[in-house]
């Protein structure tokens, strides 16, 4: 939840890198979930999502996972070839992303036949909505119809599909830019005239014009009120949020512009089947969230530092772990809409209701709730963080960014279980250390070393690379931490074992990624360093620091680096092998902007022949 300060957004696309890594199982009861077995509830009944039969899953694999989709008996129907893939939506298609030849991840289109409909050419693909769907890439915003056409582009923005109207966003000669409305055919349905533009609901949207004051127009862009305040929100259930100036607070009014609840919240989100939440808080360190009804009379008090709304008539509420530091998050009760808390406060998360029942989450388990909000004893319960939910004919886990299937008689028909045989010797199997809900990490096992101790002095530095530190089950952390592997390379002797990591400290802007390679000499037992590729009077830190410095200096006029803080690769510079090439990479804010991620430079081998060992072991390794 959070503070509202205003009513329209213009978008900001995140991407999203998913840890994601499985494999097929059938029948079975894993370790980490508990299986009833009564027969589960109809799947039908708990939710309105139309659904295609086919299931998104994954199998781990050398050089990376690969995603194809599953039927509900657990077989893969489209074979697993994607980087990633996204749900099939109700138009029978689903979006999917490839890496392309130089690293990059591109989305595309896919029917159900696992063909493309729309090629991979895009950053981003959203969900379609109305017939079309809205593509980001190189050039800026694309729409697309369900038959891959391209109906509309714009280098500014465009939104989603609502009541067929969209808003896009065109640059103007003064500054800035103004909004209008295509529909979804992609032509343009309302010239672009308003500083501001809402999403179309009912046949009205809410607009801020450019000579001042708001409006609610139709969807000829006809005005049809004008209201001469700061701002004013979208319409729910026939009532407006607004506030006369940046400085006011919020109250409530009527679209003819009658005050029906009078300016007095610090926050407000619009009416919804009756009720609304708003907050009363006189600062941005703290919350006070309340549920209020159409006569502005509290059905649930202001004293909540979080609230959502879940659907079926039902309210999360959420009260500080930490009232002296509120960034920890919160802890939930269930409450229904008449305000009557049904539950404590022991949930970390819920998720919203499909029917009858939604799922929650406490210190160690996920779970079924029901409208009561309790736990659904005879529902299955799995260890670990996550959600829940009826998909199709199955039951669909996806706890600690693992995903699981389940039929409606409780068997497992597929989960996650990354356990790779690399040969008939060296199997790599999976582990997970979960000491709390803040802190995951995932790390790779090797078996079929033949020397006892190596093996077990090798497993513990791999181990040691997934997890940073070990953690109190019972401490409350002032961070998150979610850490994971993949296996980049195995050739000859040389396995490669990618770690990602990724630090949040609550409360700030943004947490920390982190990634490091793993070079194994299975036969040996090694792990190599950089030093180890070259011969010892190379001068390897001179050479590479040049053919780095080279390659940023022929950065673009807009360079991604910063060449002032570049000062030469370090003896000990992450780095990657591959067939072909080293790549020497940098962590963020080390030469570049954080948005940037971690700068990578690709040094063919071609260019340091003659400082490569090759009669050492590492270049044996896997050649």
């Amino acid at each position: 939840m959070r503070k509202t300060g205003c009513g329209w957004r213009m978008a900001a696309l995140c991407l999203l890198i998913g840890l994601a890594v499985c494999a097929c199982t059938a029948g079975h009861k894993n370790a980490d979930m508990d299986v009833p077995k009564r027969q589960f509830p109809a799947a039908d009944n708990q939710g309105n999502r139309k659904f295609t039969g086919l299931y998104p899953a994954s199998v781990n694999s050398i050089g990376g996972n690969k995603w194809g989709y599953i039927d509900k008996t657990g077989k893969f129907i489209i074979q697993p070839k994607f980087s990633l893939a996204e749900d099939f939506q109700d138009n029978g298609l689903a979006v999917v992303t490839e890496g392309d030849l130089t690293g990059s991840n591109l989305s595309g289109v896919i029917n159900d036949k696992g063909e493309f409909v729309i090629e991979p050419q895009y950053d981003h693909i959203d969900k379609f909505s109305e017939g079309a769907a809205v593509a980001v890439g190189k050039k800026g915003f694309t729409v697309v119809n369900e038959k891959g056409e391209k109906l509309f582009e714009s280098g500014d923005y465009v939104g989603g599909f609502h009541d067929g109207l969209a808003v896009f966003s065109k640059n103007v000669e003064s500054g800035g830019w103004l909004c209008g409305y295509i529909d979804n055919a992609g032509k343009v349905a309302i010239e672009p005239k308003f500083e501001i533009a809402g999403d179309f609901h009912n046949g009205k949207a809410v607009v801020k014009l450019d000579t001042g004051g708001c409006a609610v127009i139709g969807k000829n862009g006809e005005i049809i009120t004008t209201f001469n305040y700061g701002y004013v929100g979208d319409i729910g259930d026939g009532m407006l949020v607004f506030k006369e100036k940046d400085s006011d607070l919020f109250g409530y009014m009527d679209e003819q512009g009658k005050v029906m609840i009078s300016p007095r919240f610090s926050g407000a989100e619009p009416f919804k089947d009756g009720v609304a939440i708003v907050n009363v808080s006189g600062n941005y360190e703290e919350n006070l969230y309340g549920l209020i009804n159409k006569k502005g009379e509290y059905v649930i008090k202001p004293e909540y530092n979080d609230m959502r709304m879940l659907g079926e008539g039902m309210v999360a509420v959420g009260i500080p772990l930490d009232r002296d530091n509120l960034s920890k998050g919160n802890k939930y009760a269930v409450a229904n809409r008449e305000g009557k808390l049904l539950t404590d406060f022991i949930y970390y998360g819920v998720s919203d209701f499909e029917g009858e029942y939604a799922s929650a989450y406490d210190n160690t388990s996920t779970f079924f709730i029901d409208k009561s909000g309790k736990k659904v004893e005879d529902l299955p319960v799995f260890k670990g963080s996550g959600t829940l939910q009826f998909d199709g004919e199955l039951i669909k886990a996806d706890v600690d960014n693992r995903i699981s299937y389940l039929d409606k008689n409780g068997n497992v028909i597929w989960q996650s279980k990354a356990d790779v045989v690399l040969n008939g010797q060296y199997t790599i199997e999976e582990m997970k250390y979960r000491p709390n809900r803040n802190y995951l990490a995932y790390y790779p096992r090797i078996s079929g070393i033949a020397d006892e101790t190596a093996r077990q002095e090798i497993n513990e530095k791999l181990e040691k690379m997934a997890i940073p530190e070990k953690v109190d089950g019972d401490a409350e952390l002032d961070y998150s931490y979610q850490g994971d592997y993949g296996i980049e390379m195995f050739k000859k002797n040389l396995l490669v074992i990618k770690f990602t990591g990724y630090t949040y400290p609550f409360g700030t802007a943004h947490g920390m990624p982190n990634k490091s390679y793993a070079h194994l000499d299975l036969k040996s037992g090694k792990l190599y360093q950089l030093k180890d590729l070259f011969k010892a009077n190379g001068n390897y830190v001179e050479k590479l620091s040049r053919l780095v410095g080279n390659q940023i200096k022929t950065q673009g006029e807009e360079p991604e680096i910063w060449a002032d803080s570049y000062k030469g690769i370090r003896p000990d510079q992450p780095f990657i092998i591959t067939d072909r090439a080293l790549k020497l990479y940098f962590l963020p804010y080390e030469i570049a902007p954080y948005a940037v991620g971690f700068p990578e430079f690709t040094i063919p081998y071609e260019k340091v022949k003659d400082i490569i060992n090759a009669e050492g072991s590492f270049w044996k390794a896997f050649n």
